[in-house]
């Protein structure tokens, strides 16, 4: 047989044995209730909500035959005590507050003037007089405020729990009793300020309360505008208007014995809390014509008079509304999107994103910031948009076929659910909060407020998450569907967006040719293809993606290029489809780099590599060798086939370590180290390739045995994209080959493979430069062994002693390239250390090159090479060291600068911040130089003077839209650094 506990924990209580004894203390009649039972468990929480009335009971026990008689005060109360810990609170402390639920006046909506006059006479001041003043400004007025407030948002709630008022009716109402709290706060502040007379003030809502969709708590946006009255001094009436405005705040905020309302938050005025509380009319509009920024012309979009002198108010907007809808014509409109919405991510906390209603994603942050961008954007030619609230708004743009039907009607269900469940989370206790709780009883109460009663905790996180992801889906297309409806006939029953607003649209997210975009919309997207189909699904989200980009125009230009070349594919559009990190990545791509571009163009199929983060790993170089000599072995007879060939995988590895430099994949060092692999491998190949064809022209055999010594970045394994291999060339007869015949083979040989790789084709490039040979340009392209040993013996100079820290063998026979090195040994690691007077030879190389090779016009601060702290003055700092120390200290013996440096603090040749500082500069000069390269497709030693390649350069590091003089800053603080230790270590000085 079941207990009466077990029956109540079926009910729906949580605990039934503690709702036996809190209805048994009730009374008999309370325990007979069934209309009570069932109200009880008809409610969030009935726990809760039977705590309260067992509280309220005790205080005014009369409240139980009034719940019985009164069906719909029962269900209005207890609805109430079910999802608000703190009304419940407030009624047990104000046990006469119940009697405001009973009757037909309960149920119906008070108008804004009402509220007013309530809580106006609640504090003791006149409604009708022009300007209300209370008696006083004590603690006692400001605690019947509260009361006043609290009671009228006892009605209001108990309205909005049991279905009485909608949603727009609830947030206009929550607005309407804000300002009239404002309006009894001012009246307070008068009676603190007897000459409050001599100014008018007006108060602005911003924000939700402008716009009359207010949540339950909140902080209230405001902005003051004041003018003094007739032969008043405009700064003695300012000044009062301010001691006003705070002591308003103050009767809103402070702390009673019945707690306070909320914040009045004036940080959305000029200059944000730096500016002053105040200002008259003139000066609000003198800041917003010259300094106002676009998110402060998105914020007036909600402005709206609330309380203080309406004339003045409404003076007020009607002077900034213009403005506001001009704002997608100023300078700078895109950047400051940009980085508005960048200001919104930033604002969620660390592991609240995936809770927050708010500002997580999909959240209604999201939903509100597309629906006022939008407005921005088409409010200037369509005055039909300007409306203040956001389901109005959206429905406007839905009409006026901005946005499609579907879209707004989901983001519509989405909005309206999330504020649901925001004004939920906040009734229970009356804070300020927009997190969902993760206690299964808060998400139990949740679900049932939301009148989900079967599962109500799986219910409610389901449906959450659905509308959360749907909004989130919607707000990243939002901008972008109805473009493609404007141009691709789409057979739609709804409004298309016109052409001229589709361009406005286009430019206001950063296209810099919206003409050109649709056209490349229209080409993609037109038709009933499979493919046309699927690039229409595509498209809003990779829009979206290449206005992110910094150049949208070629990401979106570059997409039809490939698309064009891949769209008859089976696997192309399907890989972007299904594969969102592969899309994102290609939209990135292209809207950032030329260089990429480039390359994905010339080799389309490399775009699978785009799908995971595995497939931009470097290979190993002994694989990518191996596959190079058999792609050269398919050719035989065929050089420059062959080569070709090489070339189109070092294509498609250049195009893998690019992805992997602008995603962050890999940093600078692992860069340099897979450049400096893919052209040993390609050098490797060429010379494979240009060896069968020297002994095929020849119908001999070489006669020769043939290395390649990398020196310089490629020695260094510290290539950039735009670097020349610089090489050496050696050579050693066979044995019965007369010298001359082997010569005359090795310079075949040597000038054929740079030929095979100088070739026009559509990679970039890989120039073989022997100029750091003994004699440079002068000397023979190839030696033996024998003429190294006798030059360098005889001839050697600091600076080519120098130049081969960097050798290292590269390609062709190992053992006499290793040789080779061997014999270099005695001259870069001199066994005493190089000689002072070779020392001063090198710091006077060093000051010429300065002097002289920094090219005509070039700023040296901003030059990454030869320019002070660059990467010259770095690696000469590393050179010297092992120059002088090396023939010792063997840990000095790499070719690697980096590397040289941290053996140098190892010896203590240099100590750690010296080498930290050093190291920073060098990978930051490195840095610049890769992403010149990947930015403009070509090679540049000098940050860009141009803004908008400059603001290109420092995206693609990482910097955010904004960012171009922060960049400029960092490497100019950054390299003073350097210089000031070349300075202290090489020159000694």
């Amino acid at each position: 047989m079941q207990t009466t506990a077990g029956r109540l924990a079926r009910l729906g209580f949580s605990d039934g044995a503690r709702a036996e004894r809190l209805l048994d203390e009730l009374g008999p009649d309370a325990v007979g209730d069934l209309a009570l039972l069932d109200s009880l468990v008809g409610t969030a929480d009935p726990d809760l909500a039977l705590t309260s009335l067992n509280r309220l009971a005790e205080k005014d026990p009369g409240v139980l035959g009034a719940l019985r008689a009164d069906p719909g005060l029962r269900a209005g109360l207890l609805g109430v005590f079910g999802v608000s810990a703190a009304l419940g609170e407030h009624v047990v402390r104000h046990p006469g507050h119940w009697r405001l639920l009973e009757g037909e006046r309960a149920a119906r909506r008070p108008s804004a003037a009402e509220l007013r006059a309530e809580l106006l006479t609640a504090i003791g001041a006149e409604p009708d007089d022009p300007e209300p003043r209370a008696p006083d400004a004590s603690t006692a007025t400001l605690s019947a405020l509260r009361v006043a407030y609290r009671g009228r948002l006892l009605r209001l709630a108990a309205r909005d729990v049991t279905g009485r008022a909608t949603l727009a009716e609830v947030t206009a109402e929550l607005s309407d009793l804000a300002g009239a709290a404002l309006e009894a706060g001012l009246a307070v502040a008068r009676a603190e300020h007897e000459e409050s007379g001599s100014v008018r003030l007006a108060v602005i809502g911003m924000g939700k309360c402008g716009a009359r969709e207010l949540n339950y708590i909140s902080d209230v946006d405001v902005i003051f505008v004041a003018e003094p009255c007739e032969n008043v001094d405009e700064t003695k009436a300012i000044r009062l208007a301010t001691r006003l405005a705070q002591s308003m705040m103050r009767a809103c905020s402070a702390a009673t014995p019945e707690g306070s309302l909320w914040e009045v938050d004036a940080a959305l005025r000029p200059e944000g809390k730096a500016g002053p509380l105040v200002r008259t009319l003139a000066s609000h509009l003198a800041y917003y014509r010259r300094w106002a920024k676009t998110w402060e012309f998105q914020a007036l979009l909600k402005a709206r008079p609330v309380a203080g002198d309406a004339e003045l108010g409404n003076r007020y907007v009607d002077a900034t509304d213009e403005m506001v809808w001009q704002a997608a014509t100023r300078e700078r409109f895109v950047e400051d999107v940009q980085a508005m919405r960048r200001r919104v991510e930033a604002h969620v906390r660390a592991g609240e994103a995936e809770r927050q209603i708010k500002l997580g994603p999909g959240g209604l942050r999201d939903i509100e910031f597309a629906v006022q961008l939008l407005q921005l954007v088409h409010g200037r030619l369509d005055p039909l948009l300007r409306r203040r609230a956001t389901l109005p708004a959206l429905a406007a743009l839905s009409r006026g076929g901005y946005v499609g039907r579907d879209d707004a009607r989901a983001l519509a269900e989405a909005y309206c659910f999330l504020r649901q469940v925001e004004h939920l989370i906040q009734l229970h206790r009356l804070r300020r909060t927009h997190v969902v709780p993760e206690g299964e009883g808060d998400l139990r109460r949740l679900g049932r407020g939301l009148g989900m009663t079967a599962d109500p905790v799986g219910e409610f996180t389901s449906r959450w998450r659905r509308h959360a992801m749907e909004a989130r889906r919607l707000h990243e297309k939002l901008f972008y569907r109805p473009l493609l409806q404007a141009v691709a006939r789409l057979p739609e029953s709804e409004d298309r967006l016109s052409t001229t607003a589709a361009q406005a649209r286009l430019e206001a997210l950063g296209y810099a040719d919206p003409a050109g975009a649709l056209r490349h919309i229209s080409a993609l997207t037109t038709g009933v293809s499979r493919r046309a189909a699927i690039q229409r699904t595509l498209l809003p989200v990779m829009l979206g993606w290449f206005a992110d980009a910094p150049d949208p125009d070629a990401g979106l230009l570059g997409f039809r290029q490939v698309s064009d070349k891949l769209g008859a594919t089976s696997w192309y559009l399907r890989l972007l489809r299904d594969e969102t990190a592969a899309a994102s990545r290609m939209a990135r791509i292209l809207g950032s780099s030329r260089y990429a571009a480039g390359l994905l163009l010339h080799a389309p199929e490399a775009v699978a590599l785009l799908g995971s983060d595995a497939e931009l790993d470097a290979r190993r170089p002994e694989a990518l060798l191996a596959e190079a000599r058999a792609t050269v072995g398919r050719y035989p007879g065929q050089a420059e086939t062959a080569v070709a060939a090489v070339r189109a995988l070092r294509r498609r590895e250049l195009f893998r370590t690019a992805v992997a430099d602008l995603t962050g994949h890999i940093g600078i060092e692992q860069v340099g180290q897979a450049l400096s692999a893919l052209n040993d491998v390609t050098i490797q190949a060429a010379l494979d390739a240009a060896i069968a064809k020297v002994e095929m022209e020849r119908r001999i055999p070489l006669g020769t045995r043939f290395a390649v010594i990398a020196m310089g970045r490629l020695g260094g394994v510290e290539c950039s994209y735009g670097s020349d291999a610089d090489v050496m060339f050696v050579h050693e007869p066979l044995p019965g080959v007369p010298e001359k015949d082997a010569t005359d083979a090795a310079h075949a040989v040597a000038n054929e493979l740079r030929r095979l790789l100088a070739l026009p084709a559509p990679d970039p490039p890989l120039l073989v430069d022997p100029g750091l040979r003994p004699e440079g340009r002068q000397g023979p392209l190839v030696r033996t062994l024998a003429s190294y040993a006798a030059y360098y013996e005889r001839w050697s100079s600091p600076w080519e002693s120098q130049a081969l820290l960097r050798a290292r063998f590269c390609a062709g026979d190992a053992e006499l390239g290793v040789g080779l090195l061997h014999l270099a040994d005695p001259l870069r690691y001199p066994a005493e250390g190089v000689s002072d007077a070779a020392v001063l030879q090198i710091r006077k190389l060093k000051a010429r090159m300065e002097a002289e090779r920094l090219p005509r016009g070039a700023d040296p601060a901003l030059h990454t090479k030869l320019g002070r702290g660059g990467l010259s003055d770095v690696e000469w700092v590393a050179q010297l060291l092992q120059l002088r120390h090396a023939g010792r200290l063997p840990s000095l013996r790499t070719t690697r600068t980096l590397e040289a440096l941290h053996a140098a603090v190892a010896e203590k040749l240099l100590t750690p911040d010296d080498e930290a500082v050093l190291a920073d500069a060098w990978r930051f000069a490195s840095r610049i130089r890769d992403a010149i390269v990947l930015v403009r497709g070509r090679a540049s030693d000098s940050i860009p003077g141009d803004v908008r390649e400059r603001t290109l350069v420092s995206r693609a590091l990482g910097y955010p839209p904004d960012g171009s003089e922060d960049f400029v800053d960092d490497y100019r603080r950054v390299t003073r650094r350097a210089r000031a230790v070349v300075e202290r270590v090489f020159y000694e000085d």
